[in-house]
């Protein structure tokens, strides 16, 4: 089955992963040319910010150890340990005596960090289980939606049959429920482009057959309305993303839109699905590859809306494929400058765990502290706002044009509690 054009290839260096075939010698270009995230912000990305390195090539005896080693590794999610191993010329392709490498481990697990590692490093994409199963349907049967989408990314093979007779499409449904894991699973894949009309093997009944013989509903009205006729795909897949309509934009992508289609205003179905907190929808269009950079018309992009509306759910699907933090929307400031100046507290105090710079001066000459204070209302969110920003490192001293600080802001407004969190931390920085 051919993946639709408009599902885009992940955002990874495809030239570095062309020269760590070179390096590699070991493996064909289709297999390591996979996608390599940007480094990232975000906590959980650290094993895919930095480059395939060269191999060394260990004598017999001692690559057999590092295969079981590298085992043991992906079994325990400890990418540090795997990317070492890799690199003395650990082998991602091996198989254990139960047919299962560190790549199948990876997807079936979910550990995404760890797929992304040996992608990069000649993961056989289309390698088989004791199941004769790929790592798609693996990682199909345990909901795994987000694996899911880098799999079909890479280009994964998404019809392949088990000697079970079924493909990903049937175990997300056989082997699933209707939780919003399985239902975001089967999302992607149909929106992916498998082929909805496949039989089980062993009772003839399609993938819809099913779904409506469990009771799926949520499951049963995606598929009945991936198999709508669409006319527009583009624009249905931007009225779905604005809408939060999940399933009309499975039918618009499976039907061709353009993942990265724009309205008049250069938004991107992403942008819009975050503008108004439509996670279902957003989970969809990242899960496919939609660019959380995406600059619109007026400089806003997936990630800086964020800050305007403080999702933190929302932040945490965008942090999960390295946005730009660095980015600066029309009046110069990040993401938490807004979420300061409109009290997202819960938002804030997870950004500033970020790299984000939490002192960025936007264009008013204003940094989150001064905003916190300045355009905020003095209560408890804002306190805890301030809180954060100083707990992560904003300076208090950085004064506006005017040369008035955060602190004599807060004493002029009347903002006692915030002028008495400053003074504190400026007592303990001195102590310190």
């Amino acid at each position: 089955m051919t993946v639709p054009t408009s599902v885009r290839p992940h955002r990874w260096p495809l030239a570095a992963a062309a020269l760590a075939v070179l390096l590699a010698g070991c493996a064909s270009a289709s297999e390591t040319a996979k996608p390599s995230p940007s480094p990232s912000s975000s906590p959980s990305s650290s094993a895919s910010a930095e480059p395939k390195a060269a191999k060394t090539t260990p004598d017999p005896e001692e690559l057999e150890r590092m295969n079981e080693q590298l085992i043991k590794a992906a079994w325990d999610n400890d990418v540090a340990r795997a990317r070492d191993l890799i690199r003395a010329g650990a082998d991602v392709n091996h198989a254990d005596d139960t047919q299962q490498s560190a790549y199948l481990i990876a997807a079936s697990e979910g550990y995404v960090d760890l797929l992304d590692l040996t992608l990069r490093n000649g993961a056989e994409i289309n390698a088989k289980d004791s199941y004769d199963g790929t790592a798609l349907i693996r990682a199909a049967e345990r909901g795994h939606a987000d694996v899911v989408g880098r799999l079909v990314q890479a280009g994964i093979d998404l019809d392949h049959v088990n000697n079970l007779g079924w493909t990903a499409l049937h175990e997300a449904i056989v082997l699933g429920d209707d939780g919003p894991d399985a239902a975001d699973t089967v999302r992607v894949l149909v929106a992916a482009g498998v082929d909805m009309s496949v039989k089980a093997g062993r009772d003839g009944k399609t993938a819809l057959e099913h779904a409506e013989e469990r009771g799926f509903d949520a499951i049963v009205s995606t598929l009945r309305t991936a198999s709508e006729r669409v006319a527009d795909g583009d624009q249905q897949l931007l009225r779905a993303a604005a809408s939060g309509d999940a399933d009309a934009a499975v039918a618009a992508l499976r039907g061709g839109a353009d993942l990265e289609a724009r309205d008049s205003n250069r938004r991107t179905p992403l942008l819009l699905a975050v503008t108004d907190d439509h996670l279902v929808t957003a989970r969809l269009l990242v899960h496919l590859g939609a660019d959380p950079d995406a600059l619109d018309g007026q400089h806003d992009t997936p990630w800086l809306v964020t800050g305007v509306t403080g999702s933190v759910p929302m932040a945490e699907l965008l942090l999960s494929v390295d946005p730009d933090l660095t980015v600066r929307n029309r009046y110069g400031g990040l993401s938490i400058i807004p979420a300061s100046e409109r009290g997202h507290a819960e938002y804030v105090e997870r950004v500033a765990k970020t790299a984000i710079d939490v002192d960025h001066v936007n264009d008013l000459g204003w940094t989150a502290l001064l905003e916190a204070v300045i355009l905020g209302e003095g209560s408890d969110r804002w306190q805890r706002i301030v809180s954060s920003l100083l707990e992560h490192g904003a300076d208090p001293s950085i004064a506006d044009r005017d040369g008035v600080t955060p602190l004599q802001h807060a004493r002029n407004r009347g903002f006692t509690e915030i002028a008495q969190i400053i003074e504190r931390h400026s007592i303990e920085q001195h102590r310190g």
